[in-house]
């Protein structure tokens, strides 16, 4: 049955984006912040396929950590999903992701439209040295940048070294808070995985970082606020109910 459930979802959400990737080229000319609205529209409606066909549900912790304005969220890294779950918590989520997908057909063109920064993996510093400046021109405009330190999807359970480019943000936020985020997705939606399994997808919004650390402070805390709070989403696969808002 999951596997039936997963081959519907897989055939509709190619199917919503050839739609919407085809209705919305006229509109390629609209300004940047009509696109995003646009967009969050293709990743409503994918998140909606998912609970339609796979009965996956997801809830918010934290919520009062929110921003409402220009942040820097860092973000645990699990699934596909919570590329799309930001554009339904911010009104303006610009991503900082690897150059390949803006060769995608159709979402990468979007994905340049909405402003989001490509980043070299394998350029090191000079690709750090490209990425700032793209960064601080987003926060200057209002945007939410967000993040995801080890640089690609993990496993449940495992981590990456975080990659030293978020410090450098740090040092350079300012006033914008650096907000981290942890969730449990890869339980239930796996890095390049077929299946989607039902469930409860949690993330957790934490509180912002404080000011003023040093470099190696900031990671080693970054870090620890992160896989502490994942480690327990992922223990806890099914919070329980009245612990926090349910969505869908």
């Amino acid at each position: 049955m999951t596997a039936l459930r997963s081959a519907l979802f897989a055939i509709l959400a190619v199917l919503w984006t050839l739609v919407l990737g085809i209705a919305y080229l006229p509109l390629l000319v609209l300004p940047r912040r009509a696109m995003q609205r646009l967009a969050a529209f293709w990743c409503r409606g994918l998140i909606a396929l998912a609970r339609l066909c796979c009965g996956l549900r997801w809830r918010l912790e934290g919520a009062e950590y929110l921003p409402q304005g220009a942040a820097i969220i860092v973000s645990k890294h699990q699934s596909a999903w919570e590329t799309l779950a930001f554009h339904l918590l911010f009104k303006d989520p610009v991503y900082v992701l690897k150059r390949e997908l803006l060769a995608l057909p159709l979402v990468g063109w979007y994905l340049r439209k909405t402003g989001n920064i490509a980043i070299d993996r394998a350029a090191g510093a000079s690709a750090l040295r490209r990425m700032l400046p793209a960064a601080q021109a987003a926060l200057a405009h209002g945007s939410q940048l967000i993040v995801f330190p080890e640089g690609t999807r993990t496993l449940p359970g495992s981590r990456r070294r975080y990659q030293p480019g978020i410090a450098a943000l740090y040092e350079r936020a300012g006033a914008v808070p650096v907000v981290p985020v942890a969730v449990n997705s890869g339980l239930f939606w796996g890095r390049r995985k077929f299946l989607k399994y039902p469930g409860l997808i949690t993330l957790q919004v934490l509180p912002p970082m404080p000011s003023g650390l040093s470099r190696a402070a900031f990671l080693a805390e970054l870090e620890q606020r992160i896989e502490t709070a994942t480690d327990r989403l992922c223990t806890d696969a099914e919070p329980p109910s009245g612990s926090g808002p349910l969505h869908g």
